[in-house]
């Protein structure tokens, strides 16, 4: 938190995680005015949901775990009741899990082929893709990889 005797002021401390916010923000107020029948409208759609994945990685990654994981921050060892511990050491898989039904369920709700179906179908196809690297990198490695 300190760095030659100043404190970091929390913008500081958070400058990636409010970066990546206020390009979804910004990609979600140029995807309202957008025409998403057009090819930079659709891209807008896009975007939304891929910086979305870029958020709930660096946010969540942060203070959530997964045990096994090599690409996730390791919980440190704590003596709790089993129950406890196993949702602590999943915690980022269960968030994902959670927040990814919430969204089947949204996009479930929708018309597909609607402007913001389009995107929230994205957005599930993101969480997927989000929760199996999380998966995958329990069990494989690549080289080169801070594993």
């Amino acid at each position: 938190m300190r760095r030659h005797g100043r404190r970091r002021s929390f913008f500081h401390q958070h400058s990636l995680s409010l970066a990546a916010l206020a390009v979804v923000i910004f990609l979600i107020l140029l995807y309202s005015r957008s025409n998403p029948d057009t090819h930079l409208g659709s891209f807008f759609g896009n975007a939304i949901a891929d910086w979305t994945g870029v958020v709930v990685t660096v946010v969540m990654t942060k203070h959530l775990y997964e045990k096994g994981s090599a690409e996730s921050k390791q919980p440190k060892p704590v003596i709790a009741p089993a129950v406890v511990e196993f949702l602590r050491e999943h915690s980022l898989t269960i968030f994902l899990v959670i927040t990814g039904a919430g969204w089947v369920l949204a996009f479930r709700a929708m018309d597909p082929t609607s402007r913001w179906g389009q995107v929230v179908g994205n957005i599930v196809s993101e969480w997927t893709q989000i929760l199996g690297l999380v998966l995958m990198t329990k069990r494989f490695i690549e080289i080169g990889s801070k594993e």
